[in-house]
């Protein structure tokens, strides 16, 4: 059974730039950003937001379960059913109230997380001249702060990286 940082890792080495990556920058990597998302759910809520449900989240090739715009978190109904149905198929004790409450988190995560501190973190360099380096972003590392803060902030009993892996496997 893969642990959070072994799916955190595939998840960054899936992402276009990160294919040829070691192992271990990977790792580094995968490691920072969960320890941040892991942060992120400590602190207090500090934010009220408003909630709602619409159908819309299925399309080709594509599943939306929720989206943060203007302090309103919109939950995508079909997404979510078809979600549910892959964590019943995997025999995962995973709810629809659990899911719902993650894929606000995770909007929620997005919100909150501030990418210049997180790219501080992570510390990759995209460029150097001489003693100046450009630090540069590391593409997936907000998604899997988003997933841990949402495991934190649901009480789902499976990782959200688990469900997203699941999901991958079945579009390949």
């Amino acid at each position: 059974m893969s642990t959070d940082l072994d799916l955190a890792v595939a998840l960054l080495r899936a992402t276009p730039t990160h294919e040829n990556r070691p192992e271990a920058q990977l790792r580094g990597w995968a490691s920072i950003a969960l320890a941040y998302g892991d942060e992120l759910a400590a602190a207090p809520d500090d934010e009220d937001v408003r909630i709602v449900e619409r159908d819309g989240g299925v399309r080709d090739g594509e599943l939306l379960l929720a989206e943060y715009r203007r302090a309103t978190v919109t939950l995508y109904r079909d997404a979510l059913a078809r979600m549910e149905k892959l964590a019943a198929r995997r025999g995962w004790p995973v709810t629809s109230d659990g899911l719902r409450k993650a894929a606000v988190a995770h909007e929620l995560a997005h919100h909150r997380l501030d990418v210049r501190e997180l790219n501080r973190r992570l510390g990759h360099t995209a460029a150097r001249l001489g003693p100046f380096r450009l630090r540069g972003h590391v593409a997936g590392a907000d998604e899997i702060v988003a997933h841990r803060f949402a495991h934190h902030r649901s009480g789902l009993g499976v990782s959200p990286l688990r469900l997203t892996a699941a999901l991958a496997e079945g579009n390949r």
